[in-house]
């Protein structure tokens, strides 16, 4: 079985008004996290508006999350794998921001295809080849609607072969994609962990092998989607489906003008630490707000 099973957050970054990044609010988002019993983090990703973020911002953070969870673990007696992003198109920089998040003793590392360069399936392989050398268990993050390029799952059968590589969170948005990876990867290595990357499709991914979610929606929802993950996930397709039609407006909603803008405006909304956004994102338009605030109020949210 998988070390990485059940719901995970893909957090976003708490923002003060001036734009500086809200590292009590953050703190209170990962504790609210644990509280709820979240399976694990997934802290610095897209969600987290990365792309912005200085390095030292970065390591403030990752501080906060690893002392936080650790905290928690040592009381609580529970694991919470903290897996952090660590990708970059530069090849040189994700294997530095790996050997940081090894450093810093996070679990895993989230390794996103490199985007804007458009490699060849040699040059994403060979990416993959140098993170994977660095020590640290590496998560590939395949999202060709974000980097331009899909991993098809022949050149993922590749990847995962090699050292430390211990699972894929398959945004693709394709579920045939995704059970192609289950059938050819995960059936001959059951430990390789198939993470949705689309909280609609977890309910779909986990009745036909997957493992779970990095989910957006659980910023604001965690006990909600814990509960949904882990009902497929133990066999109660019955329960699990009642969740899933119960929060499926917000997990359209949560989308509905981008991300993390969506589900930023979703937690200001509902008076959690969230804040501003940094340009080039910008604050969802009037109708979009419409459509989060009354798929916050169907959901029951």
């Amino acid at each position: 079985m998988s070390a990485l099973r059940g719901a995970f957050t893909a957090m976003i970054t708490p923002m003060n008004a001036d734009g500086s990044v809200d590292y009590e609010g953050f703190r209170k988002n990962v504790l609210f996290q644990l509280e709820k019993g979240i399976d694990g983090l997934v802290p610095l990703g897209t969600t987290g508006e990365t792309p912005t973020l200085a390095e030292d911002e970065e390591e403030k953070m990752i501080e906060i999350v690893i002392s936080e969870v650790r905290a928690w673990e040592k009381s609580h007696g529970k694991k919470v794998p903290v897996v952090i992003g660590a990708g970059s198109n530069n090849t040189l920089d994700a294997v530095r921001y790996c050997e940081r998040v090894k450093k810093m003793g996070a679990d895993a590392a989230l390794v996103v295809t490199p985007y804007y360069n458009k490699p060849s399936d040699e040059g994403i392989f060979r990416h993959f080849e140098a993170v994977s050398k660095v020590g640290i268990p590496i998560v590939v993050y395949n999202i060709a609607g974000r980097t331009g390029k899909n991993i098809s799952t022949p050149l993922l059968l590749r990847i995962a072969e090699l050292p430390n590589i211990i699972g894929v969170k398959e945004a693709s948005g394709d579920i045939n994609q995704m059970m192609a990876v289950i059938a050819q990867i995960k059936s001959k290595k059951p430990d390789f962990a198939v993470l949705s990357g689309d909280d609609g499709l977890t309910l779909p991914l986990v009745a036909v092998g997957g493992d779970g979610i990095v989910s957006v929606v659980s910023n604001l929802a965690p006990a909600e989607v814990t509960e949904m993950t882990n009902a497929a996930l133990n066999g109660d397709m019955e329960k699990a489906r009642k969740l899933h039609y119960r929060l499926l407006p917000f997990f359209k909603a949560a989308f509905v003008d981008g991300n993390p803008t969506s589900i930023k405006y979703a937690m200001n909304y509902k008076k959690m630490p969230a804040g501003a956004l940094r340009l080039p994102l910008v604050e969802v338009h009037d109708e979009a707000k419409k459509v989060i605030e009354k798929a916050l109020k169907d959901c029951g949210l």
